[in-house]
């Protein structure tokens, strides 16, 4: 349900400010009918691309592709190689049965350490080859698995974050009793929270040899090697700094701690807020003089996903800590120039994420790429190189070189340039003196005034929002015929911390009504046959679903994909139990909250829309139960409902068949109510 996730997500700017501008595009009939539009089996096909490195010589780069084993019913990940100046990518890895993910060139250049599997457990441990290929040797045994690794300046040493205090099974095999008494006891694609903590360790490249840097009865979370190899930075919530107990709060801080078993932490930031978040996924930066440090800082702790990630920047001889740049939207993985002179960061926007270098001094802001897309990673080499992780509408993740523009260096998914894509635009209207934007994907063929059956999309978060990249989903739908909409309503991000949290302990009153007046503008327009639409969404955007059927019965097909409505039952049942006491309090001080906040289930009676509930069954993250209870809830109505729960899933599916399956039934459940 939160933003993480993945956390790094942003999305890219619209150029048109409202229909009255940019009227519908409809495509030309010859050119529809002479390429096939994209199918459901075309989601084995595509290739997710990520994770860029360069080398240290800035002539390559290494990177994961991610693509479909279809023998054995799962992705499966291998690294490649792709020369900056111009050349064919080709594969550095060709295992069948196993993945490797997260490769980081050594500073020397000889050799790239990445993540994989252990043969005998499947835990995630270090592995390393020479930079150009060959055979692999894996560089550690942690018991927990390894999280993130840094390397060291002199390439023979590595910081590995791991899971240790791990219990084991007994001689027989039999894995021990569940003993919790964490207040937040579970984390999903972790499991249940007992023992286990995430400690530092040193890893010899050579010997093997690991040697604990720092342990104990807390956590430590990515490490970072300084460039002069004196410091390793990392973040942790210090129990010194409040009597709270750390599960309780999201107060962490940015700490350096010489290379070195027993030697003793600094603090460099000390404010209230959440300095480096361990889900967003962004280390904190050494310059390149190991004098700074720049990491992501929040708000305080009762804003978590609501409030934009900003710049920090720290002094290492003072401790002072400065603020950069600081504009009301959401930063992403800063990273220092080779001159120490300027910071580089992903910024979002409405609809749009792009590229910027900060002055280091003066916080003043470049935009480097500007546009109808959406960028999701990159790296700097050391002679000022830059390589994104770039998307648009018509393309997915591909690596771009961004010099005198974007020049592809990846070429994974050029087989869609044989297919038939929708195309999509952007779309802006007013609700009650407030201005909602939104994408909209028209079906092939579309001609202008024709008013046709659409499925309303709803993202997650709450605080995310749709953007100008490749959507696999609503290429499918389109090439059904449905023209396909993703508003943006209050609550999502992209426009500023009150545009976010105008949803704050309200779910579903705003964005509800944003999604209700959305529909109607476009209804006005002539392009949505008010009595063909649908709606659906996963994680929030399951939710939001819930909540607008419960208000409204014009949507005559929904399907709410890993959501909740009864929040009674789902505080202590899955992992959000600090975040719904910040946000809501406690069932029991603030009930008429959490019965404000469970409208769909409370008054499920008012809901009329046949909809298909679908879930996973080992998901912490939003657990199966909201969409068990909704199904009862229906089902005791005699509305029609159907439940789907996918074994062995955690919030996101990652088995193929699941993915296709979940895609083939969406498609289906639409088109039996949308399709009269």
């Amino acid at each position: 349900m939160n933003k993480i996730i993945l956390c790094l997500a942003a999305s890219l700017l619209c150029t048109s400010a409202s229909w009255a501008k940019a009227e519908p595009r409809a495509e030309p009939s010859e050119e529809a009918g002479s390429l096939r539009a994209m199918q459901i089996a075309d989601l084995n096909r595509l290739a997710d691309v990520s994770a860029p490195n360069f080398s240290p010589d800035g002539s390559q780069l290494v990177y994961v592709v991610n693509k479909v084993n279809s023998e054995l019913d799962k992705y499966h990940s291998d690294l490649w190689v792709v020369p900056y100046q111009g050349g064919k990518a080709k594969p550095l890895t060709t295992t069948k049965e196993r993945s490797e993910w997260a490769p980081q060139y050594s500073p020397n250049g000889k050799h790239i350490a990445f993540l994989s599997s252990d043969k005998e457990d499947e835990s995630t441990q270090v592995f390393m080859m020479k930079a150009g290929g060959g055979s692999v040797k894996q560089l550690t045994h942690i018991v927990g698995g390894v999280i993130a690794f840094d390397w060291a300046p002199d390439s023979q040493r590595l910081v590995v974050s791991a899971w240790a205090n791990i219990q084991q099974p007994n001689k027989a095999g039999t894995a021990p009793p569940i003993v919790i008494d964490r207040f937040q006891f579970m984390l999903d694609e972790v499991g249940y929270l007992t023992t286990q903590r995430s400690h530092l360790f040193i890893v010899n490249s050579k010997n093997k040899k690991t040697t604990t840097l720092l342990a104990g009865n807390q956590d430590y979370w990515m490490p970072t090697w300084s460039p002069d190899g004196q410091w390793i930075a990392y973040v942790t919530k210090d129990p010194n700094k409040t009597s709270l107990d750390a599960d309780r709060h999201a107060d962490s801080d940015v700490f350096i701690v010489q290379a070195k078993a027993g030697a003793s932490p600094q603090r460099i930031s000390h404010d209230s807020a959440t300095d480096v978040d361990p889900y967003w996924a962004s280390p904190p930066q050494w310059s390149p003089d190991s004098q700074q440090l720049v990491w992501l800082t929040s708000n305080e702790s009762k804003w978590f996903f609501y409030a934009p990630s900003q710049l920090s920047v720290a002094d290492i001889s003072t401790k002072k800590v400065r603020q950069l740049a600081r504009i009301d939207r959401f930063f992403y993985l800063p990273k220092w120039s080779a001159d120490g002179q300027s910071i580089y960061a992903l910024i979002e926007q409405d609809r749009y994420t792009s590229l910027a270098k900060i002055d280091a001094a003066s916080g003043s802001i470049n935009y480097l790429n500007k546009g109808e897309h959406f960028s999701l990673d990159y790296d700097i080499s050391g002679n000022g190189q830059i390589a994104l992780l770039n998307s648009n509408t018509q393309r997915p993740f591909e690596l771009m070189a961004l010099d005198k523009g974007m020049r592809p260096l990846s070429h994974h998914n050029d087989w869609l340039q044989d297919l038939q894509l929708a195309n999509t635009q952007a779309f802006s209207f007013n609700n009650n003196g407030h201005e909602i934007g939104g994408l909209l994907m028209l079906p092939a063929g579309y001609q202008a005034g024709q008013a046709v059956p659409t499925i309303f999309r709803v993202h997650g978060g709450p605080v995310y929002q749709f953007s100008y990249e490749f959507m696999s989903d609503w290429q499918i739908y389109a090439a059904k015929g449905y023209a396909v909409v993703g508003i943006n309503p209050r609550g999502s991000s992209g426009k500023g911390f009150d545009y976010s949290k105008a949803i704050y302990a309200d779910w579903g009153n705003v964005d509800t009504s944003d999604i209700l007046a959305g529909s109607d503008y476009l209804i006005e327009q002539g392009i949505v046959d008010k009595n063909r639409m649908g709606i659906g969404g996963w994680s929030y955007g399951s939710m939001l679903s819930n909540y607008v059927i419960a208000t409204d019965t014009r949507f005559k097909a929904a399907v709410s994909g890993a959501g909740t409505a009864n929040i009674f039952g789902t505080y202590g049942h899955d992992q959000y139990s600090r975040e719904y006491e910040y946000e809501l309090g406690t069932p029991w001080h603030n009930s008429e909250i959490y019965q404000r906040v469970s409208f769909p289930f409370l008054q499920a009676h008012k809901i009329t829309t046949p909809t298909l509930y679908q879930c996973s069954e080992k998901d912490f993250n939003v657990p199966c139960l909201g969409a068990e209870q909704m199904y009862q809830a229906l089902k005791s109505l005699q509305v029609d409902t159907q439940l789907v729960i996918y074994p062995g899933q955690y919030h996101s599916i990652t088995v193929p068949s699941y993915l296709i399956d979940r895609m083939q039934r969406n498609v289906a459940w639409y088109d039996k109510y949308l399709r009269h």
